[in-house]
């Protein structure tokens, strides 16, 4: 077990020393929730949903989550081109120990920012409304965490090339963001698009967010949290059996 931590400090250490990539990585989020947040505001408003902002912000925290958390797993290429996963690899511990311990890493991670994002929501004007479901809306933002950084950590012990973990994951992380209903509401929708935003793990995360800043639910909080757990299993099974298969 102290392998988990030892790896966990180090991914959390290694972040903490990056200024640069903690500014860098609020800029994309920032952007949604300044320009859309305002822009359509006033659309929203007329259309009887009330503020525009208030809505929009649960999902640009989920959103800054799932980026961080998805690409903790270039991470693993970096370690591999280096030699430092070799290292890794050879030490006495299990690797599955290994997986978790630069799963959780990246998890909390993406945890730490979804954290700043929703500081600068606050100060935006974002105002939620059930305060005491803050542990709530805290216990969602590290589900999100953690499905995704298992998930980038088994796409990232598949793959040998960093172009080919930026194709993937623009493949992948776009599709998640914009179906998770994180800029929209999820009623009333085609039927296409109603399957495609159930099948999206980040919807139950988002929607789960809103329910306990908000007290706004499409599916209903125990619904999400299960979603999240049974996806969070399947994707560290998966992250460690793809570890496991990496040669050294």
């Amino acid at each position: 077990m102290s392998a988990i931590y030892i790896l966990w400090l180090r991914e959390v250490k290694r972040y903490l020393r990056s200024r640069t990539q903690i500014i860098a990585s609020l800029a994309q989020p920032l952007l949604y929730l300044l320009v859309l947040g305002f822009g359509l505001g006033p659309v929203f408003e007329k259309s009887g949903q009330g503020s525009y902002l208030q809505f929009v912000a649960p999902g640009v925290i989920g959103m800054g989550i799932l980026f961080t958390s998805i690409f903790s797993g270039i991470g693993l290429l970096w370690d591999r081109q280096f030699g430092f996963l070799k290292e890794t690899l050879v030490a006495p511990v299990p690797r599955l120990y290994i997986m978790m311990g630069r799963t959780l890493g990246g998890a909390t991670i993406a945890l730490l920012q979804g954290t700043l994002l929703l500081v600068v929501c606050l100060i935006a004007g974002f105002r939620p409304q059930h305060v005491a479901l803050l542990p709530v809306a805290l216990l969602f933002m590290a589900m999100i965490a953690i499905v995704f950084a298992a998930l980038g950590t088994a796409v990232g012990s598949t793959l040998r090339d960093m172009q080919g973990f930026q194709l993937i994951m623009n493949f992948m992380v776009l599709p998640i963001f914009f179906l998770s209903g994180a800029l929209f509401p999820l009623n009333n929708l085609p039927a296409a698009l109603t399957v495609a935003t159930r099948i999206d793990p980040l919807s139950y995360g988002v929607d789960g967010l809103r329910a306990a800043f908000l007290g706004l639910s499409h599916f209903s909080i125990a619904a999400d949290l299960t979603v999240l757990l049974i996806v969070a299993a399947g994707f560290m099974m998966l992250g460690a059996w793809s570890f496991s298969r990496i040669q050294i």
